[in-house]
C-alpha cells in the first residue's frame, strides 16, 4: 500500500453502504463510459466499483478515498477536512467583520458546484454604457481564474494527516485561496507555477474531476487562470508556499 497514492488508500471504517449507488450508476458511469459499453456490461456493482477504483476489490468492498470523495454519501464522516470554508470579509485584514460565511461539503462535485455558485454570487458584474461605443461588462475577478484556482486547490491539496479545509477568504482588495499541503513531487517552492512543471499528489482524484468535466487537460490550470487575469485587467496571480500549504492570492481589478 506504500506504493499507492493516498487517494487509493482504503478507509477501514467505511462500508460499501457509505457509497451512493445512485451517484455511481446515474452520474459517474455515464460520464466515464459510452452508452454501448455500459449496456454491454454485465458485471456486478462490486466489480464495476472496483474497476473504477472506488473500492479495493470485488471481494474487499472497503471504499477508497477516491470512492468516498467521488460518490460517497457523507465523505466528511471519514475525511473531516475534505470541504471548502468560505469567508467574505468586509475589509483587508482577517480580523475585519465577516459578512458571509459558508462551508461547502459533500462529494467533490457537490463542493465545486456550491463553491462556484458562492464565488459567482460575490463576483458582481458591472455594465459600462458610456465610455465605449458598445457596452462593456466587467467584474472584479475573471470567473475562469476563480474556477481554475479552486479546482487546483481541491485537486492538489493533501487529504492525508490533516483536518484542515480548503480556505477561500474574500477580502475587499483580494481573494486568498489556501490549499493544505505544500508543493508535491517535482513541484517545489522555487519552480511553483512555472510552465510545464507539474506533479500529482492525487492522480485518481484528477481523473474524477476530468470525468466530471472540471478539467480538460492536466497541468494548465495556473496558465489558464493567469491568462484570464491579464485579459480582465488584474495583476498576475501570487503564490505563497511552505511545507504545509499553498496560498494563491488574486488581486482585485483596480
Amino acid at each position: 500500500m506504500k506504493n499507492l497514492p493516498f487517494d487509493l488508500y482504503p478507509i477501514p471504517t467505511a462500508k460499501l453502504s457509505d457509497l451512493s449507488r445512485v451517484a455511481f450508476e446515474g452520474e459517474y458511469l455515464p460520464q466515464a463510459f459510452a452508452d454501448d459499453i455500459l449496456q454491454a456490461n454485465e458485471r456486478s456493482l462490486e466489480e464495476r466499483l472496483a474497476s473504477c477504483r472506488m473500492i479495493v476489490s470485488p471481494d474487499n468492498t472497503t471504499p477508497t478515498v477516491m470512492g468516498l470523495l467521488a460518490v460517497g454519501k457523507s465523505p466528511q464522516d471519514f475525511l473531516p477536512g475534505a470541504y471548502v470554508q468560505f469567508l467574505r470579509i468586509d475589509g483587508t485584514e482577517l480580523a475585519d467583520p465577516v459578512i458571509d460565511e459558508s462551508e461547502m461539503r459533500g462529494t467533490l462535485v457537490d463542493i465545486l458546484r456550491r463553491s462556484e455558485e458562492k464565488l459567482k454570487a460575490h463576483n458582481r458584474t458591472t455594465v459600462d454604457i458610456t465610455s465605449q461605443p458598445t457596452h462593456q461588462i466587467t467584474s472584479p475577478y475573471p470567473q475562469a481564474a476563480l474556477q481554475q484556482i479552486l479546482y487546483n486547490a481541491l485537486l492538489h491539496r493533501s487529504y492525508e494527516g490533516t483536518n484542515s479545509p480548503v480556505r477561500v477568504y474574500w477580502f475587499n482588495d483580494r481573494i486568498e485561496i489556501n490549499s493544505p499541503g505544500g508543493p508535491y513531487g517535482n513541484v517545489t517552492s522555487e519552480n511553483f507555477g512555472a510552465p510545464g512543471i507539474t506533479d500529482y499528489r492525487n492522480p485518481n482524484i484528477a481523473e474524477v474531476l476530468k470525468t466530471f468535466g472540471y478539467i480538460q487537460a492536466f497541468g494548465r490550470g495556473i496558465a489558464t487562470a493567469n491568462r484570464a487575469m491579464e485579459k480582465n485587467g488584474n495583476l498576475p496571480l501570487q503564490f505563497k508556499t511552505n511545507q504545509t500549504a499553498v496560498v494563491c492570492v488574486l488581486r482585485s481589478k483596480s
